[in-house]
């Protein structure tokens, strides 16, 4: 976990100069994992998210919330009771363990001054957010830990808070370097530098000992049992300047960031990447986490909240795709209905040789060459003109299935396609309101049923919208009844209409007012195109683009399904920045 007890220490610090000495005015739980407290002071509110989620555990400041449910879970409510209008006065943690304490004055119901402590435990799976009285009695937690669930540290309302079992580990604050030195090499002779340092050293990621290795051996793999003088001497070097770091806290809040995401993070520079991946440094610790993670929690977050709708897509795709295998199956099965005819027309051309009873007769095949012999089974209990209208029936049935499977083939594949498109709507997703008209739209395909005691419409949402670096507005559906929207009814006929080719995504359209676009427009427009599609994170996206007169609609179409001529087509490459450089304008 790149969080560790040295990042924690850092921003333990930020927090004191931001929070120490705010009021809780708000506390929110959007989900089972986070919470939200609303800290106001003076200069103003600043939102502390507290986060126990499993693969994204922190606390730290943010900008942007998520929606929250309209009836609080009871934690958050206990925490509304028991924690507004209290005073943050003390942030604590333990050596460089991965906790910090946040202690609060509040009142009791006799209006007397207690201390009330919040505790975030940032330890993976085990996380956890936990509501300590001024006894050190555990007032509830966010996730309660019961006998079964641990045999060693108990987590339940009215129990006395201990702090999580300390390790078996030195601290940079505590000792010296050359004490870290001599345990790591009582290690086995044959373990890395970056395992024994991750083994001994309490409070640093893996991503910290990588970068400690990285230094010491100049990119290469350092065993303690090869360890050079030059190294030892290059290892205290780097742990005493890494100490003198933590103690004062003077780190840097560093990201590497790859080609598509960022992919670690800590206090210091990191070098290990090499060319794969940049180093960026942010303006402060929350910020850092905040772009890190908040992305991937707003997916998260919309995941859960997605479950049904994905349910109920992944069943209905199942079914029609089994649907259109057995047609398959079945269509290959009137490939065959030629051959069906040609018996009959045997049988019939020789009635005067079959004598009824028969099972089977070997004929001459006059429609082909040479005339080779062909066996056609019979049915003893019917005459040879009866079998022969038999294979008539047979011929005439599986002509009209041809034409019938054929149909209902293409229309399964159109419904398949469309399903398809609400699962990259549905990935797309970022608010509450997305999920209700994605909900809204399948109710009225008859997906779902609509709920009946639903008196008032959702209010809708509205296109996405960008300006262009010359100026032009890009209008950018969310959702298939948007798409419908936007392309059919407020596009004008000379706009230009964009999509991703043969790939599940929204339309867009280039707002012309009238004006010729420049090519710059529609570049940008088409990487938006791209962008806003499943082809999000490949290297080249075809996108077409065309006249929104030559956009139109089939009779009887699945929402967002159009057909369009006269394009062109464009090969981008989506880019995120470009993309966060435009000006959204909602």
């Amino acid at each position: 976990m790149a969080l560790d007890g040295a990042y924690l220490h850092h921003l333990k610090k930020e927090l004191e100069t931001s929070v120490l000495g705010c009021k809780v005015d708000r506390i929110y739980q959007p989900n089972r994992d986070e919470l939200f407290l609303y800290m106001r002071s003076r200069e103003g509110t600043q939102k502390l998210l507290l986060s126990a989620r499993a693969n994204s555990a922190r606390i730290h400041l943010v900008k942007q919330t998520p929606e929250n449910p309209k009836y609080p879970p009871m934690l958050c409510m206990l925490l509304r009771k028991r924690l507004t209008g209290a005073h943050l006065v003390q942030i604590r943690q333990p050596g460089l363990e991965r906790a910090l304490l946040l202690d609060f004055d509040g009142t009791n119901e006799l209006g007397d001054t207690i201390r009330l402590t919040l505790a975030i435990e940032v330890m993976g799976r085990y996380s956890n957010i936990i509501f300590i009285d001024e006894n050190g009695k555990i007032i509830d937690a966010l996730k309660r830990v019961d006998a079964e669930m641990s045999s060693e540290r108990l987590v339940l309302p009215g129990l006395t808070y201990h702090l999580p079992p300390p390790q078996k580990k030195l601290c940079l604050l505590e000792v010296a370097p050359q004490q870290i030195l001599c345990q790591i090499q009582s290690l086995p002779a044959e373990m890395q530098l970056h395992k024994a340092l991750l083994h001994t050293l309490q409070g640093l990621s893996p991503v910290v000992c990588r970068e400690i290795q990285f230094r010491v051996g100049h990119g290469a793999d350092v065993f303690i049992h090869q360890m050079t003088p030059a190294q030892q001497s290059a290892l205290l070097d780097i742990l005493l300047r890494l100490q003198e770091i933590i103690i004062k806290q003077t780190g840097v809040p560093a990201m590497a960031v790859g080609p598509q995401k960022p992919l670690d993070f800590s206090f210091i520079p990191i070098q290990q990447y090499g060319n794969r991946a940049k180093c960026a440094i942010k303006s402060s610790f929350s910020e850092l986490l905040d772009s890190f993670y908040g992305d991937r929690d707003r997916i998260e977050r919309m995941h859960v909240k997605s479950q049904d709708l994905l349910r109920i897509l992944t069943t209905a795709t199942e079914r029609i795709s089994r649907k259109i295998n057995n047609q398959r199956a079945d269509l290959k099965k009137c490939a065959k209905r030629d051959e069906l005819r040609i018996c009959g027309d045997l049988l019939n051309a020789n009635l005067y040789r079959i004598s009824k009873g028969s099972t089977s007769v070997h004929l001459e095949n006059f429609y082909e060459k040479g005339q080779p012999l062909v066996t056609i089974q019979l049915n003893p209990a019917l005459s040879p003109s009866q079998n022969a209208q038999k294979y008539y029936k047979a011929y005439r049935k599986a002509r009209t299935a041809e034409d019938i499977l054929t149909v209902q083939i293409q229309n399964a594949e159109a419904e398949l396609a469309y399903l398809d498109s609400v699962f990259e709507e549905l990935s797309r997703a970022e608010k509450e309101c997305d999920l209700n008209e994605i909900r809204s739209e399948l109710a009225e395909e008859g997906y779902i049923r609509r709920p009946k005691n639903k008196r008032q419409k959702d209010i809708a949402s509205k296109p996405l919208q960008f300006t262009t670096s010359d100026g032009f507005h890009v209008l950018v559906g969310r959702n298939n009844r948007q798409n419908d929207q936007l392309t059919l009814k407020q596009a004008h006929k000379n706009d230009i209409w964009f999509h991703t080719q043969k790939i599940p995504g929204s339309h867009v359209i280039l707002v012309t007012d009238g004006k010729a676009p420049t090519d710059k427009a529609i570049l940008e427009a088409a990487c938006l195109a791209a962008y806003h599609s499943r082809g999000k994170s490949a290297t080249k996206v075809p996108v077409d683009y065309t006249l929104d007169r030559y956009v139109s609609k089939p009779k009887g179409a699945k929402p967002g399904m159009v057909i369009y001529v006269n394009q062109k087509t464009l090969y981008v490459t989506p880019n995120t920045a470009l993309v966060k450089q435009q000006i959204q304008q909602n």
